[in-house]
């Protein structure tokens, strides 16, 4: 048997599968800032895109967990090799579920094309979107270039974005406050704000889980953790 031959079958199988992990990234991020423009801006037919595209991420994921199930299953992958599997599988998952809370933040965004603007708040929203996008933009390339150092730096920042978050609660609970015709709108822009934050903590386990890929044990420290709403959402 030429065990060079299988071993370079391997590593080709599980390139091609880390490239559909990069390329799932992409268009999760894509997805995500464009349905924080899409709120920014009121635009409908952006909404729409972000709600449609959803579907090719969803696909991409099947895709991966497919290819890592014929790896598992053909090449009995051992130690670092399994690893790496178990972990492209895994970041396939925090990504897909990062693709449904872009989806769900335009579906809101149509929603609130029809309602009056609460001034201030979709800017908040779309800063605290790009924020969590460059967390998992450093949270995929700390994976590729195996960089323990850049996912502590991005598992730290998840600490900064719920203060970002915590401080849209309080500016949508004060615009409630304010005028009880606003409660309707800042419901829907504080769901949205949630789900920006969950994909956060999505980003936060891509990191734990290049931790995990490169040292063989998750972080025993808990996450940084600052959420002062008390809504539980």
């Amino acid at each position: 048997m030429n065990t060079a031959h299988i071993l370079s079958a391997f590593d080709r199988d599980l390139e091609a599968a880390q490239a559909l992990v990069m390329r799932m990234g992409g268009l999760v991020e894509t997805a995500l800032l464009d349905a924080a423009e899409a709120l920014d801006t009121r635009d409908e037919d952006l909404a729409a895109r972000v709600r449609t595209g959803d579907a090719a991420i969803d696909a991409l994921e099947e895709q991966i967990n497919a290819q890592c199930a014929q790896l598992l299953a053909l090449r009995g992958p051992t130690a670092g090799d399994l690893r790496t599997v178990l972990t492209v599988m895994k970041i396939a998952a925090a990504l897909e579920r990062a693709g449904d809370y872009a989806k769900n933040m335009a579906k809101r965004t149509a929603v609130l094309s029809q309602m009056a603007q609460v001034a201030g708040a979709s800017g908040s929203i779309r800063r605290l979107a790009k924020a969590v996008v460059q967390m998992l933009t450093d949270a995929l390339d700390a994976y590729i270039r195996r960089d323990v150092k850049l996912a502590e730096d991005v598992r730290k920042r998840d600490r900064d974005v719920d203060q970002m978050y915590n401080s849209i609660f309080r500016e949508l609970l004060t615009h409630m406050m304010e005028d009880p015709r606003n409660i309707g709108p800042c419901m829907h822009l504080h769901f949205i704000a949630k789900n920006i934050e969950r994909v956060g903590d999505h980003a936060t386990s891509v990191a734990e889980q290049v931790i995990y890929l490169v040292t063989g044990a998750m972080p025993e420290d808990e996450r940084p953790k600052v959420d002062s709403t008390g809504t539980g959402v």
